[in-house]
């Protein structure tokens, strides 16, 4: 049975479920980052899933990246799966902008932590499912 990893629980706000994935925003508003989570046991690596999970992970990790994209109008979107310090499976996709705190770093470590407001994260929620309506199989609700 699925079980998501306790950092991620700590650090990120659950948006919804895809098929595959769930979907969360990392609670840090100097970066708007979210993270895909396979709902699958054990897996670390991309490789380490079924050939069409591999297909529905590409397919999920694309209508975030679009969904970040309309949102936010990034100058760059940097997706990666990294799981250094955290194993399970997460596909990030940080919007990145040339004004933020660490440009052109990563920010992995580079970034300081500033919590979303209650109304920020309310605001970010909402346009995120509903732009996603059609996709996620559930979703936060206000």
């Amino acid at each position: 049975m699925f079980e998501l990893d306790a950092v991620l629980e700590r650090d990120s706000v659950w948006i919804g479920d895809f098929p595959l994935c769930q979907l969360r925003l990392i609670n840090n508003r100097k970066a708007p980052w979210f993270i895909l989570v396979p709902k699958r046991e054990e897996v670390e690596e991309i490789h380490h899933l079924e050939p069409e999970d591999r297909m529905q992970l590409m397919a999920e990790s694309c209508l975030v990246a679009e969904t970040v994209q309309d949102i936010f109008s990034p100058d760059k979107l940097n997706v990666a799966a990294i799981g250094n310090k955290v194993r399970q499976l997460h596909l990030h996709h940080v919007a990145r902008f040339e004004q933020d705190e660490c440009w052109p770093e990563p920010v992995w470590g580079k970034i300081s932590q500033e919590a979303y407001s209650d109304e920020e994260l309310a605001g970010i929620l909402q346009k995120v499912t509903s732009l996603l309506a059609d996709d996620l199989v559930s979703a936060y609700k206000e």
